[in-house]
């Protein structure tokens, strides 16, 4: 399996962020929501079992969803 290339990371505590990434496996491409760890402050982070993996043709309905939950979040706040 080739090198996941990391989008972007959200801390949620010391030992604990959710990594962005696409990966490939078995020859596809895939996007990931998954938490790592680490026990090493952070010299290692390592995969949970808590995630999503998502195909290719499923992002515009993933991106579809987030704009609405701006749209939403957005109304709220004004």
């Amino acid at each position: 399996m080739a090198e996941a290339k990391i989008l972007a990371t959200i801390e949620r505590s010391a030992t604990e962020q959710l990594q962005i990434s696409i990966s490939e496996y078995r020859g596809k491409s895939y996007f990931n929501l998954r938490i790592f760890y680490t026990t090493d402050d952070g010299l290692t982070w390592l995969p949970t079992k808590k995630g999503v993996t998502f195909a290719p043709d499923q992002l515009d309905i993933l991106s579809d969803a987030i704009e609405e939950a701006k749209k939403e979040f957005m109304a709220e706040e004004g």
